[in-house]
C-alpha cells in the first residue's frame, strides 16, 4: 500500500509546537492564519501526527469562533453589531446583506466572492452603523445603500 507523503509545512508546525502546552490550538491558529480556514485534509493529517482523535480537533475548531471550516470568500464583509451600530440599524442592514447575498453570518457566497461576519465592534462608533469590506470602512450606512456598495465588488470581477 502506498503511503501519502506528509505535508512538509504541517510537519514543521508540529515540530515547532510538539513539546509545548496548548500545542493543538497553536498549530490550528497557524493553519488558520495561513489558509484562512482549517482544511479538513490538514485536520486529518494533524490528527495522525499528534495522535489526537479527529473529534478532539473538531471540538477545538468548533468551540472557538476564530476558526473556520470553509474557505473564506474573496471579500470579507464585517458588519458591526456593537451597541451604537445596533441602535442605529445594523440589524436591518444585516438582513439586507443576507437577503442580497443569500447567505447567513459565517457563510461564504456560492461564487466564493463574499464572506459575511457579524462582529461585536469595529471601533467606529461615531460612524454607526458601520460595514467594513476588506479594509474599507463604510459609515452611516443605510439599508438602501447596501446593493450599491456590494455591486462595486461584483464589478471588479
Amino acid at each position: 500500500m502506498e503511503h501519502k507523503k506528509l505535508n512538509p509545512e504541517l510537519v514543521e508546525l508540529v515540530q515547532k509546537w510538539k513539546d509545548k502546552e496548548g500545542n493543538l490550538i497553536m498549530i490550528l491558529h497557524e493553519i488558520q492564519n495561513h489558509h484562512g480556514y482549517v482544511p479538513r485534509e490538514l485536520s486529518l493529517e494533524l490528527s495522525k501526527m499528534l495522535d489526537v482523535p479527529l473529534a478532539r480537533i473538531y471540538e477545538v475548531i468548533t468551540f472557538y469562533n476564530y476558526f473556520k471550516l470553509e474557505p473564506p470568500g474573496k471579500h470579507r464583509i464585517a458588519l458591526c453589531m456593537g451597541t451604537a451600530c445596533y441602535l442605529r440599524g445594523s440589524a436591518v442592514i444585516l438582513e439586507e446583506i443576507k437577503s442580497i447575498l443569500g447567505i447567513q453570518e459565517g457563510q461564504t457566497t456560492k461564487d466564493g466572492l463574499f464572506y459575511l461576519d457579524a462582529v461585536r465592534c469595529l471601533g467606529c462608533c461615531g460612524l454607526a452603523p458601520v460595514v467594513m469590506i476588506d479594509n474599507k470602512v463604510y459609515g452611516k450606512v443605510k439599508k438602501n445603500e447596501i446593493a450599491d456598495i456590494l455591486s462595486k465588488y461584483i464589478k471588479e470581477e
